[in-house]
């Protein structure tokens, strides 16, 4: 594919049109003797309700309603860290981000050179793994992978953190700077823009010069969008004009956040964001999601291309999500399902077939498992998560049904953690100082899926509530303020000291 056939199907969506072989050529003897070659396609901020395979009719996500209606789509995955880097090292390391202390974006992986990754176990079974673009990895480490672009990753990281005083709801500085005309706008570029339009050819490029004699392979493809600045071309902004839905808050709600979703509010100047403002920044998320499934409709085609496409496994999914404006919030951070919820599509229609869904429970960290499972290799011992396999080769197979996510990062006066259990949500708030007791979080997802309703002081949830804590201690491995106490102690030293 040329350069200049490259960027006219990037903007035009007919790269989607192109997907169907992935689908239809089964696979010759040779290469099913081989193992599959895994791109993960990773955006950043991604709300899976802004999608059409998961059930949005406005918003137009060709590419990915055509991977879904091919693959399998998981319809509750959750991230295990609403932040960027937290969420990023999770999944480099294969656990959860108190293990790693990843608490925050100003964070690194422990013992860096030789801490055990993803990209180191997929080596060890015979596999290339490469880095393109992002993944908020600090300039001098790449955790075994092979990185197709180092100019993408260059990020100082400090380790240093701090917490905000529990009493400190003052506005501070206006409305957020996310929000001004450089940053919330009807234009045709933007650092976004201009960093996933190279990822993409980049990715594409690689494909080309690849083939199947060169040995299986691990993609991680790094794109941006639809993470802010919400900029999107007129044309992905001209379908949503006046046609998304304001954010649902009902009345006397705001005041009954828990504390560190106020800090939130206050913390990133989004308390008392205009109408307007939230109606145009909703309108170019809606916008720069249409733009970004196009350029994964591109790097497909190029797939489509090549001789190794039937025996290539597609996973796509996201970081993290994007609140948008619901519940007050804007951004990541929360434990909403907006923020901690991510999407989920595996695509390999020579063994699964397409248009299938499964309801179960899972995170980030089962995801990795199923990468190590896919390519034929043992996970470490003490990694986190479960393989999904069993549950992708059967609908009907016995799951954990369970997720666990956790915030320590920045804005709030204590961090957090989360447990979801089948239609349950529990998420523990540690006491930011002796002066008060912890906050607690319980939600019918159900009954509640805007979570609107905290049932956690209800008497007859008291059981319910006591179980559910006792499963994410367990599992976390630690009481959630002891991992709040271990936290403070290294942000204020950070790397340095």
């Amino acid at each position: 594919m040329k350069r200049r056939t490259f960027l006219k199907l990037a903007g035009s969506g007919l790269a989607t049109t192109m997907l169907g072989p992935l689908a239809s050529r089964p696979l010759r003897a040779a290469q099913a003797m081989r193992p599959p070659n895994i791109i993960l396609l990773l955006t950043d901020e991604h709300d899976p309700r802004v999608t059409g395979c998961y059930g949005n009719k406005l918003v137009r996500t060709p590419a990915l309603d055509r991977l879904a209606a091919e693959g399998v789509t998981f319809d509750h995955c959750y991230c295990n860290s609403p932040l960027c880097v937290p969420s990023r090292l999770s999944h480099t390391s294969g656990k959860y981000i108190s293990r790693v202390s990843a608490w925050s974006n100003s964070c690194r992986l422990p013992d860096p050179e030789n801490i055990d990754t993803l990209a180191h176990v997929l080596s060890r079974f015979g596999y290339q793994p490469y880095l393109c673009g992002k993944n908020h990895y600090d300039k001098r480490y790449r955790y075994g992978f092979i990185d197709l672009e180092p100019s993408f990753n260059r990020s100082n990281k400090t380790g240093r953190g701090n917490r905000r005083e529990p009493d400190d709801l003052a506005e501070v500085g206006g409305l957020s700077k996310r929000f001004n005309e450089s940053n919330l706008a009807v234009r045709d570029n933007s650092s976004v823009i201009s960093h996933d339009q190279k990822v993409t050819e980049t990715a594409v490029r690689f494909l080309q010069q690849r083939t199947a004699d060169d040995g299986p392979f691990y993609l991680h493809v790094g794109l941006l969008a639809p993470h802010f600045p919400l900029v999107a071309p007129q044309s992905y902004w001209d379908p949503y004009r006046d046609q998304v839905p304001m954010p649902q808050i009902p009345d006397g709600f705001l005041d009954r956040l828990p504390l560190n979703y106020k800090h939130l509010r206050y913390g990133f100047n989004v308390s008392n964001v205009p109408d307007e403002t939230v109606k145009l920044g909703r309108e170019l998320y809606y916008g720069l999601t249409q733009w970004v499934d196009d350029q994964i409709g591109t790097l497909l085609a190029a797939l489509v291309q090549t001789e190794f496409a039937e025996n290539t496994v597609i996973i796509y999914t996201a970081d993290h999500g994007e609140n948008a404006g619901e519940h007050g919030l804007w951004w990541k951070n929360s434990m909403y399902e907006q923020s901690a919820g991510i999407p989920l599509i595996m695509h390999w229609p020579q063994r699964w077939a397409g248009g299938q869904r499964r309801s179960g429970v899972c995170s980030m960290l089962d995801v990795v498992r199923t990468i190590i499972d896919l390519a034929g290799g043992q996970a470490p011992d003490d990694w986190d998560g479960s393989t999904l396999l069993p549950l992708l080769d059967d609908a009907q197979s016995q799951w954990a049904d369970f997720a666990v996510s956790q915030y320590y990062a920045h804005n709030i006066a204590s961090g957090y953690a989360m447990l979801v259990q089948g239609n349950w949500k529990y998420v523990y708030h540690s006491p930011p100082d002796q002066h008060y007791k912890p906050e607690m979080e319980l939600y019918d997802l159900a009954a509640d899926p805007m979570e609107f309703d905290n049932l956690s002081s209800q008497p007859q949830q008291a059981q319910r509530l006591a179980h559910m804590h006792e499963f994410l201690v367990r599992q976390i491995g630690e009481h959630p303020d002891e991992t709040e106490a271990r936290c403070r102690a290294q942000i204020i030293k950070g790397y340095d000291a």
